[in-house]
Formats: C-alpha cells, structure tokens, sequence
C-alpha cells in the first residue's frame, strides 16, 4: 500500500523539515512553515544500497563521462530579440531558447501587459502560447485590441491545470510560452490550493523541466508580498534562470524594469518604460525624462549621475530640511537607503562642521529611481547642505562620490563615462572624487576634484 509523505517548508527560505515547528531554525523567521505534501513512497523504493553490494555496485550507474573544462564548447548562446530593447537589455541581449524568466511586480505594475506586448509581436514570426489563469480569453483580446496590437498568431489557453496545458504545449510546440500567472497554477497530484508553497514550487518545476526538454521559452508572471519580494517559496527563484522585477507605483506614468538574477547577461542591469495609452513604450533616454526640472532655481536640487548595469543615468535628488517640532527628527527617504542617509548627516556633523540634530531631513530622487549603489553619497550631502542654507545650486553643476567615515570622498566605478553623459547633457561643472578626475575633461566642462568633504563644501 502506498504511503504518502509530507514535509513542511520555509516560506521565506526554502528550507525543508520533517515536522512543524513556529521558527525556521534556518533563516530564524517565525511561523513561516508552510505543509506540503510529497508523492507516495513503495515499500523498498526508498534503499539506496546498490543490489552488488559495496563500491562494486555502483560501477553500472556511471554512464556520464567526465569532461574537462577547457574542452567545453564555447559557442555563443543563441537569442533572439523581445522587440523591446528595454527588455533585451536587461535580459542581457534577448531571450534564450529553452531559459526560464520570472517577471514580477506589484498589481498594476503592467506584468500583463508588457508580456502581451511582446507575445502578439513575436507570434508575427514565431510560434507563441499565452496561457492566462487569471483573466478570460475576452478580457485579454480586449486589452489586446485596445492596445492596437497585432494579434494574428498568437494561440491563447485559459487554463489552470499544469497537466493540461503541458498537454497542450506538447501538441503546439510553442517557442514562446508565457504563463500569467505561476500563483493560478496547480498540479492534480498535490493536495494543497493553487499558490501555496508546495503548487507554486511544483508547477514551476513541471513548467522548466519542459522548457528545457523542448527549448522552449518560459515567461512567468510572479506575484510579490508588501516588501516588494517575489511571493511563493525562495527555490523558485532558484530555478529560474532570469528574475526580473517592474517597478513604479500608479501615480507615476514610468515603469523600470530590473534585473535581480540573471545566468546569461549582467544583474542589476535597468530597463525604463512609459505607460501610456497604447501600453508600455521604452524609453531610449532615460536621463533626458528625469532631468525635468522647474524653470525656477530651488534650493536643495542637484543632479547626479549612478551607474545602472551597464550605462550612466542622470537622475535629479532633492533634499528638504525644516525645523522640527519633536525630540526625535524625522529622517525620511525616497528612493535611498534610509539607514545610510542617517550615516552620511553623522558624517556632515563631525566632518563637516553643520549640526542638522534638530532638522528634520526629507529627501527624495525624483522620477520613482531607486539608487542602489553609494555614488549618491556626495550628491545627497551637498543637496542637504544647500537645503540647510537655503542656497540654490547652479543648473549645470553635476556632483557623483562615495563619502567615507572619515569623510574622505572615495572614488566610484566607470567615472569617466559618467562625467562624458554629464557632457552630452550640458552640464559645464561636475564635483567627482580625485580618483575620478580625467587627464583630459571634456570640452566646455569644468572638473573640481575633491578628496574630503570639507573641499566638497569649500568649492560650492
């Protein structure tokens, strides 16, 4: 008689156990354990013992050859274009035949929507399945019609069940199959509901078995909790081959497409979008749209310039300091880390010589930019310093640095090409850390080298 097994895994880590218990002992989170239940195991079918007995019986089994690794093949992965440059960019030049990509974001992000873009436009030349779970096949054709986009080729599946569609996929063969979304899906043989851990891991592992068997590309649509982190159990990410995330709340028309896991291209790379009527259209300059600022010159606005994946963007930080009222200063930040910007005040107090103890301090990268990497730091600093004096800063000066402890200002990765982007967008003046002063400045802008904070002030 056939035993059935179950086991409980971490939600948050992916971890497994054999019983219940309120704390992970992994990742140290509280009721996170979540039952999933395994296939039935036969009486015998579990021994590992070979049937020869000692080492000897194991000499049949080995039928892979050892390879060594200058004698792998390093002939290029075949791509193809999503028809988005966006997109291919941050996929790290197209998709690959038979990869595995997961693409989240919160509700209303345009998940759906991007990934029907790209579906209608490549079935004009190649064979793609769009396999719905959450909406009907009416709803789709009219977001399809209402975005104007060419939906001859495209075969469409509103189905649940992994077994079916597989089914299905199986007679199509598709080169293109999108799955909208992993969270609706569900396997007969498992016993939980559709979007639990055990469904979402399962159905995922049946879907990239597939794609890998028959080269296929799968595009997933994940879902993400209230900290913006992919919802379902931490393997799944491991399983994929490319997690990406769209990012941008509805009050703002842009959306930026990031690369968090990537096994063929580069990670953290950036894709910007505009959402507009006809959906989501790329945007080729991401700097010229965050640089739109006010005619009238305001104190505590500056523009820097970060480096995302592989290009330079030019991205305007505005900083408010006001009088507070309260014992405990707020310390607000948009788009930064919260706990560095209260580093880099300490760092303005004690190497700086201004006491911002009794301001409360709100700042804020305009254009919905999440700025990951510390080469804001001069930037924020300087942007706190005018707000503070209620002085405005030039139009054209650009500031980018890493601001130590000790107040040194440290030099950042790929400065030349940031200080070139900053010419080709008319900028005459730039702040940069000694180490990124070029031999050689570009026509028509003034370089100030600085290697402590105090000349970082001096200068302005």
């Amino acid at each position: 008689m056939a035993k059935a097994k179950s086991a409980y895994v971490c939600t948050e880590c992916g971890a497994e156990f054999t019983k219940w218990q309120g704390q992970c002992s992994n990742c140290r989170e509280w009721n996170s354990l979540s039952e999933i239940r395994l296939g039935a195991s036969r009486p015998g079918a579990g021994s590992a013992t070979p049937s020869g007995g000692g080492r000897g019986g194991y000499a049949g089994a080995l039928t892979r050859e050892v390879v060594d690794l200058s004698g792998v093949d390093l002939t290029e992965v075949p791509r193809f274009s999503s028809t988005f440059d966006e997109f291919d960019r941050v996929l790290g030049g197209g998709l690959v035949p038979g990869s595995a990509v997961l693409l989240g974001g919160h509700p209303g992000a345009g998940k759906s929507t991007l990934l029907l873009q790209t579906a209608c436009r490549l079935a004009q030349s190649k064979r793609a399945l769009y396999v719905t779970g959450e909406e009907s096949l009416s709803q789709v054709a009219m977001r399809a019609h209402r975005l104007q986009l060419p939906t001859q080729g495209l075969k469409m599946l509103a189905e649940t069940s992994v077994e079916t569609l597989l089914a299905v996929a199986e007679r199509e063969r598709p080169e293109i199959l999108i799955i909208d979304s992993i969270q609706t899906m569900h396997l007969e043989d498992i016993g939980s509901a559709p979007g639990g851990v055990a469904q979402v891991r399962e159905s995922a592992a049946a879907l990239t078995r597939f794609a890998k068997q028959t080269n296929t590309v799968l595009l997933l649509v994940g879902h993400v909790t209230k900290d913006g982190s992919l919802a379902g159990p931490k393997v799944l990410e491991h399983m994929i081959d490319a997690s990406l995330l769209l990012e941008g709340g509805s009050d703002s028309r842009f959306r930026t497409l990031r690369g968090q896991k990537n096994r063929f291209g580069a990670v953290n790379e950036l894709g910007v979008f505009a959402m507009l009527e006809l959906g989501l259209k790329e945007v080729k300059n991401p700097s010229a749209i965050f640089l739109s600022r006010g005619e009238e010159l305001a104190s505590g606005s500056l523009v820097m310039v970060v480096w995302e994946g592989t290009r330079p963007i030019l991205v305007e930080v505005q900083a408010l300091l006001d009088e507070s009222a309260l014992g405990n200063p707020r310390r607000v930040a948009v788009g930064l880390d919260h706990n560095r910007l209260a580093m880099l005040l300490a760092v303005l107090h004690k190497h700086g010589g201004l006491f911002t103890g009794d301001q409360d301090v709100f700042l804020n990268v305009v254009g919905g930019v999440k700025v990951l990497e510390t080469s804001a730091d001069l930037a924020v600093l300087i942007a706190v310093v005018s707000s503070l004096k209620n002085q405005p800063l030039p139009r054209e000066l650009v500031v980018f640095g890493e601001v130590g402890l000790s107040g040194e200002i440290r030099p950042v990765p790929s400065g030349q090409e940031r200080i070139v982007e900053a010419a080709k967008h008319g900028f005459t003046r730039a702040i940069v850390p000694k180490g990124n002063a070029p031999k050689k400045a570009p026509p028509g802008m003034e370089i100030v080298a600085v290697d402590k904070l105090a000349e970082a002030i001096e200068a302005l």
